[in-house]
């Protein structure tokens, strides 16, 4: 369906596209000043706020179609690099929530003596993991982290944009804490204080989540909260590119 869809858009994109650009450009910026148009400002606030969240959707789709399949995020804000930068070729590293593997592809690359094993629920993103051209050291697993864990002796646990998907964060970190072991945690995850619009967003009681699976798009307090909760230290936070980057100890791991 999916598929038919952009088939579709592509016939009429060619129909677009034969208007100047200026005309275009002017015709859609008259649609949005139109649609915005209400006594309540809140009101077209609410409208317009909605459609740049399906701008954004148009918007992403573009990005992985120049990215053949694999987002330009992973390249421009140079996340991976936190990931490689606090691992090492001695551990053993769970990549929970891998997706299609590229953060655990880099980090295998980068440490050939470690042993990285990626994990995901998700069989069409597993699927292109495991076509990938991996190197020898990194394997993947279907499993569901909510549920059971690869065993394993884990130094190291990597959640990368995972925690914001998940209701009850805190039993779902103090059950990785215990099925795996593992004494240091690298966690990313959207921040809530990235612009002022989220704010707004709230405030307008519509949608603020950059994903409709998003449970939760964190403070900086509330992260910080959690995860003392379930019983991490934070030793490093930075917040780039709008999001959170941390680097976590286990509580225990500090007697």
């Amino acid at each position: 369906m999916k598929s038919l869809f952009l088939s579709l858009a592509n016939l009429l994109a060619w129909i677009w596209r034969l208007l100047p650009a200026s005309l275009r450009t002017g015709l859609l910026t008259g649609l949005f000043v139109l649609d915005s148009r209400h006594p309540d400002p809140r009101q077209g606030l609410r409208r317009l706020l909605t459609l740049r969240d399906r701008l954004d959707l148009v918007i992403n789709e573009r990005a992985m179609a120049l990215g053949h399949g694999e987002h330009p995020k992973h390249r421009l804000t140079a996340y991976h690099q936190f990931f490689i930068d606090r691992t090492t070729n001695t551990d053993r590293i769970l990549d929970v929530g891998c997706g299609y593997g590229a953060v655990a592809r880099d980090i295998a690359l980068a440490h050939p003596a470690a042993t990285v094993v990626g994990m995901d629920y998700d069989a069409p993103r597993l699927a292109q993991a495991l076509a990938s051209d991996n190197p020898p050291n990194l394997s993947f697993v279907a499993g569901d982290a909510t549920q059971t864990v690869p065993e394993g002796d884990w130094s190291v646990v990597v959640l990368s944009n995972v925690l914001e998907h998940i209701s009850d964060r805190v039993r779902f970190l103090k059950s990785l804490i215990t099925a795996t072991g593992a004494p240091k945690f690298l966690i990313r995850v959207p921040l809530f204080e990235r612009d002022w619009q989220m704010a707004l967003r709230r405030e307008l009681a519509i949608n603020y989540f950059s994903d409709d699976d998003h449970k939760i798009e964190h403070t900086l307090t509330e992260f910080t909260n959690e995860l003392d909760q379930a019983g991490l230290r934070i030793v490093e936070v930075t917040t780039p590119w709008g999001e959170i980057w941390a680097t976590c100890q286990r509580k225990e791991a500090d007697r």
